[in-house]
């Protein structure tokens, strides 16, 4: 890990820059929708949208870098990052917003699969994991440190606006001053998704309910704290708390992934997950119950992700791992785009509980569609399944190859040294 942070410290602290500048709009979005008289309905579109262009720009980000390069990309799509966050507050309209939130999405995917194929060239084959588990360490951790920042202003104003603003830019400097031109940028060809159905059902499924679980995370949890009349300190603190949850768990569940059944592991996470937002609907009141809860469905929800990754990846041949990724992900890109508009509705009809009731439901569906699958298939053996590699779901899909063909490579080499024995 020392060797990774001496060749890769100014891209790790560029990224986090950034993840802290998206994770403090997120919240702060929630908290002056609120304040402006938004509805729910016209949030939970505006906090949609981020996911419909994060999804575009996973498809039109590498053509972009193909024609103008790396840096010409990442510096046009970082100026328009800035420049965005700055002009929430000056057009105060839903409609305004959502095309803003859009335009916002779009731009951090692209700038994240630039930093990641930057980051990933820095990296050798023997430390490749560790820089991938650098690299989550510093994403998550960037959102959770975000929310301290909303304690220096108003949501009211304007500061808490040209903060993140302002961190986007300065990103650029360690970024672009550190890096080395990279080859020429290559993708997997997406699996076709009737195949990668076939092959994992309970993959496809599951991806599909973690892009509910994670957007309704991501975009509703400041508009449902702003609901449950929570001050602005209330609720950074409780958006932090899912994310501190996603940070401190992964590594546990990742080490048990590789010991059981993980279709076993899957009904576990899910249903403490699932009861922990059931309990926070029905016993709704306490904060420190609220922030307990946060944490455990955070905890669950966020190393499910890369759980359902794995899963899928014991059923595949090496040489198709990298291809899969790419129908994982927009099968996780689709429920993201849908997980704030369900969970809008919910709160319109049942108030701010409608957050923890959605969370609750999806999450006990997926129990239960892992139990169902259990009937079906056998569980491969422990020693036939592929490693569990921390992916988290705000990584981009260059983040999720690279992870992949690290997994590759682990199989590759515990095959060879099977064969020698």
């Amino acid at each position: 890990m020392v060797q990774v942070l001496a060749t890769s410290w100014a891209l790790l602290l560029g990224i986090g820059l950034l993840m802290i500048g998206n994770g403090m709009q997120g919240t702060l979005l929630g908290l002056r929708g609120g304040i402006e008289g938004f509805s729910t309905a016209e949030m939970s579109v505006i906090m949609s949208a981020y996911f419909v262009g994060f999804l575009g720009s996973s498809r039109v980000t590498p053509i972009l870098i193909r024609r103008v390069g790396h840096v010409r990309v990442f510096a046009a799509l970082g100026s328009f990052i800035s420049a965005a966050l700055i002009l929430y507050p000056t057009v105060a309209q839903p409609w305004a917003w959502a095309l803003l939130r859009v335009a916002i999405g779009f731009c951090f995917c692209g700038v994240y699969i630039v930093a990641e194929s930057w980051l990933n060239n820095t990296a050798t084959n023997e430390t490749r994991g560790q820089t991938l588990s650098a690299y989550m360490i510093v994403q998550m951790g960037g959102i959770v440190a975000a929310q301290g920042l909303l304690v220096f202003g108003d949501p009211s104003g304007f500061v808490l606006f040209v903060i993140p603003s302002v961190l986007v830019s300065l990103s650029f400097a360690p970024i672009l001053l550190s890096v080395n031109p990279t080859p020429a940028f290559e993708s997997s060809q997406a699996m076709s998704l009737r195949r990668l159905f076939r092959t994992s059902p309970t993959g496809c499924v599951g991806m599909f309910l973690m892009g509910l679980v994670f957007s309704a995370q991501f975009g509703m949890a400041s508009v449902y704290g702003s609901q449950a009349g929570m001050t602005a300190a209330e609720v950074a603190a409780f958006v932090a708390a899912i994310y501190t949850g996603g940070l401190l768990l992964q590594f546990p569940i990742g080490w048990l992934s590789d010991r059981l059944d993980r279709r076993m592991l899957i009904v576990g996470a899910s249903l403490i997950g699932g009861g922990a937002a059931l309990a926070a609907a029905v016993l709704s009141g306490a904060f420190v119950g609220l922030l307990v809860a946060a944490f455990l469905v955070g905890g669950m929800a966020n190393p499910l992700y890369a759980l359902f990754i794995a899963y899928t990846n014991d059923y595949l041949d090496h040489a198709d791992m990298a291809s899969a990724s790419g129908g994982l992900l927009f099968i996780n890109g689709l429920g993201a785009i849908a997980g704030p508009l369900i969970t809008g509705a919910m709160m319109g009809a049942l108030g701010p509980n409608g957050f923890w009731l959605f969370l609750a439901a999806v999450m006990l569906t997926m129990a239960a569609y892992a139990l169902y699958r259990m009937t079906q298939r056998a569980a491969p053996s422990a020693d036939e399944t592929a490693t569990y590699i921390g992916i988290v779901p705000t990584a981009s899909p260059v983040a999720v190859e690279v992870a992949q063909e690290w997994a590759i490579d682990h199989a590759e080499e515990q095959d060879a040294a099977g064969s020698t024995h």
